[in-house]
């Protein structure tokens, strides 16, 4: 394990950063020189929740201060074992959208497919943190029977690598995933959603890019930032590297309390990401699942920090403000205002 050190894109392996995650509550509160009593409820948390986080991601984070808005992401606490009504284990329902193993389908024109159940980190507000993973854990035949299931709904335009994360998964299954996907003549588009770069910008490698753009399809990417603390200087490295490869980039971020909810964190966390031709694409409001509350911030007091956000930035660099309600067809705008 690589403590306290920066390294390039490309000098330390990123299986090697991942398998030396941090894993036990004790071991991250020593790390970061946090007060030992946060240990009882750290584990307690960590028994329903397992905690993770990779290196090189704690050495973002502010040793001594248990409000840095990094550790708050990680760190479980005891209020997650806390009962809150309305806080549920699929507040998306997508466990009714899992048409079959491998896939969510719940909007039209494109679908979600788990293309791992492993993260890199463990975000406590995760709203997949109770998501069936194992019984999306696809054999050989399960995964052709993804790709038919694509292959015989003619509105699919679009699918989208999920999980988990799906960069968590091996190049070469991402490569022949992604070779059979373009072979489906009406998918138009290749999506993929990831937190994994900003946590171990390390993933971006040359053989990553060539498993993910060695087709006709054009790619997006949506990263996962939620704070300009997280944007570093290896993260800037390999969004350059991603850039260089013709991959559109945006960046999607969920308002939590105590770690992005106020004006001068929102601007600074888009402006940063303009910096880096990265385009703020959802700001989404915490969804209710069992164990997140602690990081709700109402809908009134969302809509007045998205409106100051319009106030201060130019449209481009604003993302949308929305929720993901069970059952509707798309993400419901929220209105900005006070």
């Amino acid at each position: 394990m690589i403590h306290g050190t920066s390294a390039s894109v490309e000098s330390v392996s990123w299986q090697s950063l991942l398998a030396g995650s941090l894993t036990d509550p004790k071991q991250l509160l020593t790390r970061l020189n946090l007060d030992p009593a946060l240990l009882e409820g750290a584990r307690a948390a960590s028994a329903d929740f397992p905690l993770r986080v990779p290196e090189p991601y704690p050495n973002r984070i502010q040793p001594g201060d248990p409000n840095d808005p990094l550790l708050r992401q990680v760190l479980p606490l005891g209020e997650e074992l806390q009962e809150h009504p309305g806080f549920v284990m699929d507040p998306l329902g997508e466990q009714h959208s899992n048409a079959r193993p491998g896939i969510i389908h719940k909007y039209h024109g494109r679908l979600l497919l788990i293309v791992s159940g492993g993260c890199a980190v463990n975000c406590r507000y995760c709203f997949r943190r109770h998501f069936p993973y194992g019984d999306n854990n696809l054999s050989t035949s399960q995964w052709q029977q993804a790709l038919d299931y694509i292959r015989a709904d003619q509105s699919i335009r679009e699918v989208i690598y999920s999980g988990g994360d799906p960069l968590a998964a091996p190049d070469q299954r991402l490569a022949w995933l992604t070779r059979e996907i373009a072979e489906i003549p009406h998918v138009r588009r290749l999506r993929v959603h990831t937190r994994l770069p900003v946590v171990i910008p390390q993933r971006v490698t040359a053989e990553l890019i060539d498993a993910l753009c060695g087709t006709r399809l054009p790619v997006s990417m949506v990263l996962h930032c939620n704070h300009a603390n997280e944007m570093d200087h290896e993260l800037g490295q390999a969004i350059h590297r991603l850039k260089q490869a013709g991959i559109l980039l945006l960046n999607q971020t969920v308002l939590l309390k105590g770690v992005n909810d106020n004006i001068e964190d929102l601007v600074s966390l888009s402006e940063t990401l303009g910096d880096h031709g990265v385009l703020p694409y959802y700001l989404h409001v915490l969804d209710h699942v069992k164990g997140a509350q602690h990081f709700h911030v109402n809908d009134r007091a969302a809509s007045g920090l998205a409106a100051e956000m319009l106030a201060r930035l130019p449209g481009f660099l604003v993302p949308r403000l929305v929720r993901e309600v069970a059952g509707e067809t798309s993400k419901t705008p929220l209105a900005f205002g006070p």
